[in-house]
């Protein structure tokens, strides 16, 4: 008769940080013993004996792959103005400068949610001083389209747009923080202009950063949930009053190249 027995040995170890448990399993030996010798019709049947070791079986221990950081710049509430892009001409029926056809012409130039457009001749002009009726939006881009025009005529225009750096990164030098209105009346106006004159001498010519927080503890802009009428470094910012908005007292501050 056969006669098998079976010896092992199950060992759990103790888990390190960021790995699960690793399971050792180890066999022990199956060992048949040889039985005595059998008679049978006179003759001699010799027993057999099988003899097999299993060696160790060792369970590698699974280690899950570090995650990659997550890069967030500390300039997210900066904006500024990307270059300027002209894609068409209006030779056709206009001056189309689509923001989807921007991106294909000049990929990774645009930031993925643009806070605001701004549109000029290639002159300089404005499209109200161009005398020029448009559609402008910084979801979509910008049309002129000729049958929309007194004179069926277009302005050649160039497009750009507000993101957060560093869709504008470049060295950048920044003013002082400027706190010219109060939220008391129809709302929070920081205009540019307003604060220019505020603040004779105070902000370069040509500002290409904008930065807004509240005056009480610092907090970001956009981190507020509040909506702004404007926010750009062009033109500066405002935030307005209206039903269910009552706005925070906000300081700004723009960046400049460093001379």
């Amino acid at each position: 008769m056969l006669t098998q027995s079976l010896l092992g040995t199950v060992h759990t170890l103790a888990p390190t940080h960021g790995s699960v448990h690793a399971l050792a399993l180890t066999l022990g030996s199956v060992n048949t013993p040889a039985p005595s010798t059998n008679f049978a019709n006179g003759r001699a049947r010799s027993g057999y004996k099988l003899r097999q070791r299993l060696g160790s079986l060792q369970l590698t221990p699974f280690k899950p792959p570090k995650p990659l950081p997550i890069q967030i710049s500390k300039h997210s509430n900066e904006r500024c103005w990307t270059e300027w892009f002209d894609r068409d001409n209006p030779s056709g029926t206009g001056d189309w400068e689509l923001l989807g056809q921007l991106r294909k012409k000049y990929p990774g130039k645009i930031c993925s949610k643009p806070v605001d457009i701004e549109a000029r001749t290639l002159s300089g002009l404005t499209p109200a001083a161009a005398g020029d009726v448009v559609q402008m939006n910084k979801d979509t881009g910008f049309v002129c389209k000729k049958k929309d025009q007194k004179d069926k005529k277009c302005s050649d225009y160039r497009v750009r747009f507000s993101c957060y750096s560093p869709y504008c990164a470049e060295e950048v030098c920044w003013s002082k923080w400027f706190d010219r209105d109060n939220p008391s009346g129809t709302g929070d106006w920081e205009n540019l202009s307003l604060l220019r004159k505020k603040y004779p001498g105070k902000i370069c010519k040509k500002p290409k950063y904008i930065e807004v927080v509240t005056v009480s503890g610092n907090v970001p802009a956009p981190a507020t949930g509040q909506d702004f009428l404007i926010f750009n470094p062009t033109e500066g910012f405002v935030c307005k009053n209206k039903p269910g908005q009552k706005c925070k007292d906000y300081k700004v501050r723009f960046g400049c190249c460093c001379d």
